[in-house]
């Protein structure tokens, strides 16, 4: 069974790698054989998990990225592709949020969360696809969403609206593209304990929250690894379109 999530041939492309959910992905799909590009802003910021993955004997490449400049997607997928060879995966996860409510929020705010997390996600997709068609490769994108892609909280509907997005670029991309061999799926994960987020889990607000999770409990990063290998190795093979969640039952509730 272990083949069957193997990635050992797969170069993988994994924005918004420098920290959190990124940073976790790349290190698990490194540690099954996968070559890594590590895309984010600051490619300075990704240097000690590249060299973290070569001293394990892995294969991985820091490469600088804004997902928000158009220019910069081609630039970084060129040098992802000098580096490691061509994108046969793509982890879109780079992404965002502004915690206010709607009505405090600005049209830069607007601007900054659906830049990031949706026109900056759906136009690296289509430039990775674009790229597999013209090889006449079969390929495999994997985007991240979040349960508040379906569901929704105060304070940050930007986001939302913007993961409802996604949810939605996957379906229409996966449709348009099962022709070519490439499959589209998205994972949204619930309430992540991440080092941006950590102490507010234990502020009375942050325990309010785990407390609605049916598994009483938030997440660790590494709950997502099962989910991650599925999505991105042959083991989604029949797959596309899909949105797996991963959140504990909290949409249940």
């Amino acid at each position: 069974m272990s083949d069957l999530f193997d990635v050992s041939k797969e170069t993988i492309l994994v924005t918004g790698a420098s920290q959190g959910l990124g940073r976790q992905f790349a290190r698990v799909l490194a540690a099954h054989g996968a070559a890594v590009a590590l895309a984010a802003r600051q490619a300075d910021k990704l240097r000690s998990l590249e060299e973290e993955i070569r001293g394990k004997g892995g294969r991985a490449a820091a490469i600088a990225l804004d997902v928000t400049d158009i220019a910069s997607i081609a630039a970084a997928v060129n040098a992802a592709e000098a580096a490691l060879g061509p994108v046969t995966v793509l982890i879109n996860n780079a992404g965002i949020a502004i915690e206010k409510l709607a009505t405090e929020q600005t049209e830069a705010d607007w601007d900054a969360v659906i830049g990031a997390n949706l026109k900056g996600a759906y136009f690296l997709a289509t430039e990775i696809a674009r790229r597999m068609i013209a090889r006449k490769q079969s390929g495999n994108i994997v985007n991240i969403a979040s349960v508040l892609g379906t569901g929704v909280l105060k304070a940050v509907s930007p986001y939302a609206i913007s993961k409802a997005g996604i949810i939605q670029a996957t379906k229409a991309m996966a449709l348009e593209l099962a022709g070519q061999n490439i499959r589209i799926n998205a994972l949204a994960p619930g309430y992540i304990d991440t080092e941006m987020n950590h102490a507010f889990w234990s502020t009375p607000a942050g325990e309010r929250l785990a407390k609605r999770i049916p598994q009483r409990r938030v997440g660790a990063e590494s709950d997502l690894d099962g989910a991650i290998l599925l999505l991105a190795s042959q083991a989604s093979r029949y797959m596309t379109g899909s949105v797996v969640t991963v959140d504990g039952g909290f949409l249940l509730n």
